[in-house]
């Protein structure tokens, strides 16, 4: 930790520089976990620096993602639980890259926050480490900024930034999904990062009704919003290599009819069975308080779906097993089929 730099002038403005230097030494025990082989520095540096290994990969392309967690955080910051958001960023962003057939390499964080605690600073990354380390990919780098008169002392915003790679003949063709295709789905794990804008109208949340046991939930009702979201890279890149995937979705804001579709070509549809879909508590129980409808939670949530594949229907059944032997819940839940519809839920 660097000793000789600090300021009680800027201190005085509310930016204390040591506070930092204290948070970049607690997280550093996190980072560790997730240094894999081609990390060539530490943290700390002014770029982290990664050696790609090509084995196998003839022509390699670079595939990045970029997200944040939203007003989640608005759950994390009620509850002062901060160890799960960081799982939220790695994924919005890793699991848009293997939508590419991309396996995700590195990770960078960006932390602004009103007032600089070490510990809690460890804690988000705690969190972004743990994402890294499930998704197979080095934290080697970030930035905490600390923008007092910005962010209210007890609040921070958190995004992140990941870099994969593909060999361009490998990359996912969405051109050749055809009618009869089988659309599989990956369980979720709640709400994971998108629609809480409306999820906190609906329910009001503050303190007290967040720690309130629910026993439609079977928890209370901020553990069951605070769920981090599903990384799926291991069980996706792991099907990939077995059998023709054509296509992946990334089930965000915008739900079913917003996402599915990026993965399809023109004039194909996805024609989805509803019965065949498993909506968690947690869904039916925002649809009711808020009188909102289904339509609207399918254009909002991903309703228990976190991804979306497509895959050649006569390997439908080997696909659900290699999904099964990665501890996915996976389920077919309809077909492609030729339309001018994007998404019909039937």
């Amino acid at each position: 930790m660097n000793t000789q730099s600090r300021s009680e002038s800027y201190a005085a403005a509310g930016v204390d520089i040591t506070a930092g230097y204290r948070a970049v030494e607690l997280m550093k025990k996190h980072v560790a976990r997730t240094e894999i082989p081609g990390v060539l520095n530490g943290i700390g540096g002014f770029g982290g620096l990664f050696e790609m290994d090509l084995t196998g990969i003839t022509r390699p392309v670079l595939v990045s993602g970029t997200d944040g967690v939203g007003t989640k955080l608005k759950i994390a910051f009620l509850m002062d639980k901060h160890d799960t958001v960081g799982i939220d960023c790695v994924a919005m962003c890793v699991n848009d890259i293997i939508c590419c057939g991309a396996k995700p390499l590195t990770f960078l964080d960006y932390i602004a926050c009103g007032k600089n605690v070490p510990e809690r600073i460890a804690a988000i990354v705690s969190g972004v480490a743990e994402g890294c380390v499930q998704a197979g990919c080095a934290l080697i780098g970030g930035e905490t900024a600390e923008m007092p008169g910005f962010y209210p002392e007890e609040e921070y915003d958190l995004a992140g930034f990941s870099v994969g790679v593909v060999d361009r003949d490998r990359i996912l063709d969405s051109g050749a999904i055809v009618p009869g295709d089988a659309l599989i789905a990956l369980k979720s794990s709640g709400v994971h990062s998108n629609g809480f804008s409306l999820v906190r109208k609906v329910f009001d949340v503050n303190e007290k009704n967040l720690s309130v046991y629910s026993d439609e939930l079977g928890k209370t009702l901020g553990e069951a919003l605070l769920a981090p979201t599903r990384i799926y890279v291991r069980p996706v890149l792991d099907l990939i290599s077995r059998v023709t995937v054509k296509g992946v979705s990334h089930i965000t804001g915008g739900g079913f009819y917003e996402n599915i579709p990026r993965a399809l070509p023109d004039g194909m549809c996805a024609k989805i069975d509803s019965s065949a879909l498993e909506i968690p508590p947690i869904f039916d129980l925002i649809e009711k308080t808020g009188h909102i409808s289904r339509r609207d939670m399918f254009n909002t949530f991903n309703m228990g779906s976190g991804m979306v594949l497509v895959v050649k229907a006569d390997e439908a059944n080997q696909a659900l097993a290699a999904l099964k032997a990665q501890g996915e819940d996976a389920k077919v839940i309809g077909e492609v089929v030729s339309g001018a519809e994007r998404v019909v839920l039937q």
